[in-house]
C-alpha cells in the first residue's frame, strides 16, 4: 500500500509541476512577444529619424544611389539590435533596404503595410513556415511633416523548443529539484498515511466501515456519536427508528446534530467532559434512558456518544424485572389477611355465634367494596389503583393506617409524563413513608395520601407521623445513592422521584420535623 500510496503523490506532484510549468511557458512566451513588440517599435522609429532617409527619399534622388546611403546604415542598426530585417520603402512601396539584397528594388505587396502608409503606428504578429514574426510599422515623416516612406522592423519569435533550449540548463536543474522534492514529499506522505490508518490497506479499511456500519444498525439499542465540531459521525438505524427521524442513516453522516435533532442533550457531554450514566431524556417527543460518554483519544475529547432505549420498552422490562416481586408481596399479604379472616369467621361459627360471623363477613366485604369503588371512580388507572390497593393491604399488615383521601381524583398526566412515571413517584413515596414510621413506637402510625386535580393543577401530598428529618438530611435527600440507612440499594427512590418531577416541569416541597413526620408536596401545572 504504501508504495502505491508513494507511486499516486508522486504522479499527482509531477503533474502539478507539468500544469505549473505549461502555464508558466505560456506566460513567459507571451512576455517575449510583449518584449520584441516594444523593441521592434523602438527601433523602427530611430530608422524612420535617420537624416539619410530625409534626404535620399524625400528629394527624389537616384534609385542605386539612395539604396548604396540608405541600406548599409540600415544593416548596421540591423545587426546591432539583432532583428531579422529591417525593410525601408518609400511611398510607391519601393524596397531601399534589406538583408536580402536581391529584395532590394522590389514592390512589396503585403496588405499589412496599408495601415502604415496612412501615417499609422503599430505592430502585428504574422504566422509564417519559420515560426512567429514580430513586426512594427512606422511611417517617414519628412522636414516639412509630409508622409514620405514606411519602415518595417521584423523579429523571429523563438519556438518552444528553441526557448527550452535557451533555459537548458535552468530546466535541468528545476526538473531534478523537482524531482527529488517530490520522491521526498511521496516517501513522506506514504509513511504518515500509512500511519494514520494504523497499516491497514484501503480495501480492508473499507471492510471494517462496512462492518461497523452493519454492526451499529443491528445493535437493539440507538445509538448517536458526534466529533468536537457537533458534526454527526455515527447514527444507527434503531436511532431513527426510537427519535422517528425518517431519514437514512447514512444521508445524516456530516451533518449538524442540531440540524437534525435540535433538543439533543449530546453536546454538553464535549462540555462537561465526563460521562451520564441511566439519564432519562424527552427528545424529539420521545422519552429515552441515555447513557451519554465522552470519546477520548490520547487523553483528548474527541466527540461524544449517546447509547439510548426507548423509555416505554426500558418501563416494560423494569415492571417485568420488579412486577414479580410486588406481586408476590401483594399475594402474601392478602393470604395472610384472609387467612386471619378465615380464622376469626372460624372461630365464631366453631362457637356458634353464627350471627357474628354473618355479620363480619358483611362488613369486610363493604370495606373492600367500598375502597374499590373509589378508585375505581376517582383514580382512572388501573395500575396506579391497583398500587395504592396493594400499599393499604401491607399497611394494615404492618400495623400503619394508610388514608387515601377520598375527594381525591387523578384523571389525567402531566405532560412528558405516564402512568410508568406516577407507579414509581406513589411507590416511592409511600415506600418512603414505610421506612419513616418502620422502627418508631407509637400508638397509632398513620400515612395521609392526597391528589387534587383541577384544570390547571395536580397537587399530590403524602404525609407521614414518623421519625422526621434534620435540616441537613432534607438538604441531601434528593442526591442519587443518599441514605441514612446503610443497607445497600438505597437513596436512589428520592432521587428518581426528583428526576420525574423535573422532567414533568413541577415543583417539589418537603416540610419536616425531628419525631414530629414529614409531608411530600409534588405540584405540577397543566399547560
Amino acid at each position: 500500500m504504501k508504495r502505491k500510496i508513494m507511486s499516486l503523490t508522486f504522479f499527482i506532484l509531477m503533474l502539478s509541476f507539468s500544469i505549473g510549468g505549461t502555464f508558466l511557458l505560456g506566460f513567459v512566451m507571451n512576455e517575449q512577444k510583449d518584449k520584441l513588440e516594444n523593441q521592434a517599435l523602438l527601433v523602427a522609429k530611430t530608422v524612420s529619424q535617420l537624416p539619410e532617409l530625409k534626404t535620399y527619399i524625400s528629394n527624389n534622388n537616384d534609385f542605386n544611389e539612395a539604396t548604396q546611403h540608405i541600406n548599409p546604415v540600415v544593416e548596421e542598426i540591423r545587426d546591432i539590435n539583432g532583428a531579422q530585417y529591417i525593410v525601408v520603402l518609400d511611398m510607391q512601396r519601393r524596397k531601399y533596404s534589406h538583408p536580402n539584397t536581391k529584395e532590394i528594388g522590389q514592390v512589396s505587396q503585403s496588405a499589412d503595410l496599408n495601415a502604415a502608409f496612412a501615417e499609422h503606428y503599430y505592430t502585428s504578429v504574422a504566422h509564417g513556415e519559420h515560426g512567429d514574426m514580430v513586426r512594427a510599422f512606422v511611417p517617414v515623416m519628412s522636414n516639412e511633416g509630409k508622409q514620405i516612406g514606411v519602415v518595417v522592423v521584423g523579429y523571429s519569435v523563438l519556438t518552444v523548443a528553441e526557448l527550452l533550449q535557451s533555459i537548458q540548463t535552468e530546466l535541468i536543474i528545476t526538473i531534478l529539484v523537482s524531482l527529488l522534492f517530490s520522491a521526498w514529499g511521496a516517501h513522506t506522505l506514504g509513511l504518515h498515511m500509512k500511519k494514520q490508518m494504523f497499516g491497514l490497506e484501503p480495501h480492508e479499511i473499507a471492510k471494517m466501515y462496512v462492518e461497523r456500519t452493519e454492526t451499529f444498525n443491528a445493535m437493539h439499542e440507538g445509538i448517536i456519536a458526534i466529533d468536537n465540531k457537533l458534526t454527526i459521525t455515527i447514527f444507527n438505524e434503531k436511532a431513527c427508528e426510537i427519535l422517528d427521524v425518517h431519514k437514512q442513516p447514512s444521508t445524516l453522516i456530516g451533518k449538524k446534530i442540531f440540524d437534525v435533532l435540535p433538543d439533543t442533550r449530546l453536546p454538553e457531554i464535549l462540555e462537561l467532559d465526563q460521562p451520564i450514566f441511566n439519564r432519562e431524556l424527552y427528545i424529539n417527543g420521545h422519552s429515552i434512558m441515555s447513557n451519554r460518554i465522552p470519546i477520548q483519544v490520547n487523553g483528548k475529547t474527541v466527540g461524544a456518544v449517546a447509547m439510548f432505549k426507548d423509555r416505554t420498552e426500558v418501563k416494560k422490562l423494569a415492571e417485568e424485572l420488579t412486577g414479580v416481586k410486588a406481586f408476590v408481596q401483594a399475594l402474601r399479604v392478602q393470604t395472610h389477611e384472609h387467612k386471619n379472616k378465615l380464622h376469626t369467621i372460624a372461630g365464631l361459627l366453631q362457637l356458634g355465634h353464627h350471627e357474628q360471623a354473618l355479620s363480619y363477613l358483611t362488613q369486610v366485604k363493604e370495606e373492600h367494596d367500598e375502597i374499590t369503588n373509589f378508585l375505581n371512580e376517582r383514580i382512572k388507572n388501573e395500575n396506579i389503583s391497583g398500587l395504592l390497593l396493594s400499599k393499604i393491604s401491607y399497611a394494615k399488615e404492618q400495623g400503619i393506617r394508610l388514608e387515601i383521601d377520598r375527594e381525591s381524583r387523578l384523571t389525567i398526566f402531566p405532560k412528558n409524563l405516564d402512568h410508568h412515571d406516577f407507579v414509581i413517584l406513589f411507590g416511592n413515596l409511600i415506600e418512603n413513608a414505610f421506612d419513616a414510621l418502620r422502627d418508631v413506637q407509637m400508638d397509632e402510625k398513620i400515612i395521609h395520601v392526597s391528589v387534587d386535580e383541577d384544570e390547571d393543577v395536580l397537587a399530590i401530598l403524602v404525609t407521614d407521623n414518623g421519625i422526621g428529618m434534620s435540616d441537613e438530611v432534607k438538604a441531601h435527600i434528593f442526591d442519587n445513592g443518599y441514605s441514612t440507612k446503610e443497607k445497600k440499594g438505597r437513596g436512589i427512590g428520592l432521587y428518581l422521584i426528583n428526576e420525574i418531577v423535573q422532567k414533568g416541569q413541577g415543583e417539589v416541597e418537603v416540610i419536616s420535623e425531628p419525631n414530629k413526620g414529614t409531608s411530600f408536596l409534588i405540584t405540577f401545572y397543566h399547560t
